[in-house]
């Protein structure tokens, strides 16, 4: 009990407590901005960020990963806090926590064997350019000057260069001090964090959403607590993916889903809204040598100390310092080997990875990105699979019977090249089908063999099966009609 509690939180405590120190400085800025695209303070977007990160510290199954309000989640928000309030936003993410704690209990995380790793390749390049694209309003239009890029160019240049000297500060760390200490030393007028908005002056206190609990109050939230939960689980899941791969450790999926049930359950009890993992800010923590449960927890309690007792120095942090380490974070993010795999890998897989990546940048919708990705796996994979089943056969000496074999998977997809590998207007006497190296998975397939049976009966044929196995026979014998009276009018009513 004690190892594992060591593993799990105090393997690490230098390092987890300067990745934390990081994290929350890049926090505080994304929590304003998320608050304000959902229409609400800034104080709900700091205070869910505080909440998430340290429950999900203890109860999370992602050792190292961060969660706290995401863009993804505070666009899903924007109409229901403009319709009817922040009081049902609060509702609203209670029942998200709900939904996804049911979706851990019933192990819907098993969910993530059915993506691909070119979906959650295309995953993370679609956030590494979402992530860049955020950091352009603190470059461009007004808020450009040379001031700007000079803060952005040495807090790159400090982030690149210090690790090659030395690892024991974290870089993006120091890059963030130091920016903040020569705009402050030089007097250089820039945008800083508390241009952002106003941040907190007092801890989250406990808030029960004053609203009706009736009927009415359910129909309002469900829909978007239901968009929450799915938009939650998926990024949390395909962050935890990442973070896997970077650590090499593996993830209690089935625990996370719980854990960011019970997070986002806490952040709406303490005036917080939803949130889930952050891809961003978990590449910041293990990039900066985070790895325990103890980064999660120190960015949470960092961030809300910052923002609440000393708010007046952080609020003086350049934006173009925080620019700098999103824009690390965007480049390595994006996996630049895809570019040239585009040439190698198989078509399909680089069609999957483009389509995924340009439906999450246009419509910044992450499930709907997944969701294609997904879809676009399992058409190509059926395609190619049904591709490969072939039909040959063989004729007796005295010309009166043809064995043929079948060898492959029959589905929706082979179906009618089963058919096509039939010779119907031969004339033969007898008709043997050997099905021992084929399966049938589905109706579609039923439905095909009923067709070549009766077909060569009506010719006058006589039709024998063998080798059917019991899984395909069990669907033979329930949905087949080949072997029933009426057959042929029973099939043509399919």
């Amino acid at each position: 009990m004690l190892q594992a509690l060591k593993r799990s939180w105090f393997s690490n405590v230098r390092g987890d407590i300067l990745a934390g120190i990081v994290v929350a400085l890049a926090l505080i800025p994304e929590a304003v901005a998320f608050s304000i695209i959902a229409g609400v303070d800034p104080q709900v977007g700091l205070y869910a960020s505080f909440c998430i990160a340290v429950i999900t510290a203890f109860v999370g199954g992602r050792p190292g990963m961060i969660s706290a309000a995401t863009g993804a989640m505070a666009l899903v928000m924007v109409t229901l806090v403009r319709d009817h309030g922040l009081e049902y936003l609060l509702a609203a993410t209670l029942l998200t926590g709900l939904l996804q704690i049911i979706a851990g209990v019933f192990r819907l995380d098993q969910l993530m064997r059915f993506v691909s790793r070119s979906v959650v390749t295309g995953f993370v390049n679609a956030l590494a350019i979402l992530i860049f694209m955020a950091q352009l309003p603190e470059l461009t239009g007004d808020n450009a000057s040379l001031s700007v890029y000079a803060i952005l160019g040495g807090g790159l240049l400090i982030i690149y260069g210090l690790p090659r000297i030395t690892n024991a500060i974290p870089s993006p760390l120091v890059a963030i001090v130091v920016c903040t200490a020569a705009a402050l030393y030089f007097g250089i007028d820039v945008r800083t964090v508390g241009d952002m908005g106003e941040l907190p002056d007092t801890l989250p206190i406990f808030l029960w959403p004053d609203v009706p609990l009736n009927l009415e109050t359910l129909t309002i939230i469900l829909p978007y607590a239901l968009t929450l939960a799915v938009i939650g689980l998926l990024e949390s899941m395909m962050t935890a993916t990442i973070v896997d791969d970077l650590t090499d450790k593996p993830s209690n999926r089935n625990r996370e889903c719980v854990g960011q049930g019970v997070a986002n359950i806490g952040s709406g009890l303490f005036g917080g809204m939803a949130g889930c993992a952050m891809i961003g800010q978990s590449i910041i923590n293990i990039k900066s040598g985070g790895r325990t449960r103890l980064s999660s927890f120190t960015a949470g309690v960092v961030l809300i100390v910052m923002a609440v007792y000393i708010g007046d120095w952080v609020a003086q942090i350049p934006m173009a310092a925080l620019a700098a380490v999103m824009i690390m974070v965007a480049i390595g993010t994006f996996s630049w080997s895809s570019i040239s795999n585009l040439r190698h890998h198989p078509k399909s897989s680089s069609i999957v990875m483009l389509g995924t990546v340009s439906v999450v940048v246009f419509t910044h919708n992450l499930a709907l990105g997944v969701l294609l990705g997904v879809l676009l796996s399992a058409l190509f994979f059926a395609r190619k699979i049904g591709e490969i089943m072939y039909i040959r056969s063989t004729l007796s000496e005295d010309g009166q019977h043809r064995s043929y074999q079948v060898v492959g998977q029959v589905f929706f997809t082979s179906a009618e090249q089963f058919i096509a590998g039939f010779d119907f207007g031969e004339a033969i006497d007898r008709v043997t089908i050997d099905l021992s190296r084929a399966h049938f998975w589905d109706i579609t397939a039923i439905s095909s063999l009923d067709k070549v049976i009766l077909k060569f009966r009506r010719d006058g044929a006589e039709v024998e099966l063998i080798g059917l196995n019991e899984a395909s026979a069990t669907l033979v014998d329930r949905f087949g009609v080949h072997d029933k009276p009426d057959a042929v009018e029973r099939l043509m009513g399919h």
